[in-house]
């Protein structure tokens, strides 16, 4: 075997780090993923705003139990992810399979 040149070994680390996003902050990241995939942050904040409302009603549940309440507000946000992400997929299926047929 041959040992390997210095310029060998820094191009293979400059392709490497390129391939990184080491400079990229947290929110940026966050904006580039949210305008590759819009489904996600829709996904996030409708969670979160079930969530909220559903805890800000616990003060008004009636005679219902809490832990019954609580069941019921996470099939609620769960429901609401599995929504997106169901539409999320139907959305790419249609790209992939029919909107590339249409002229």
């Amino acid at each position: 075997m041959s040992p390997r040149t210095l310029q060998e070994i820094t191009t293979s680390t400059n392709t490497d780090l390129s391939l990184c996003s080491y400079g990229e902050g947290q929110g940026s990241k966050f904006i580039r993923k949210a305008k590759e995939t819009p489904f996600v942050p829709i996904g996030m904040v409708g969670f979160a705003a079930i969530i909220a409302f559903e805890l800000y009603k616990l003060k008004s549940r009636g005679s219902t139990k809490k832990s019954i309440h609580l069941i019921h507000v996470r099939l609620a946000a769960l429901g609401f992810v599995v929504g997106t992400m169901t539409l999320r997929m139907a959305y790419s299926m249609y790209q992939k399979f029919w909107a590339k047929s249409r002229p």
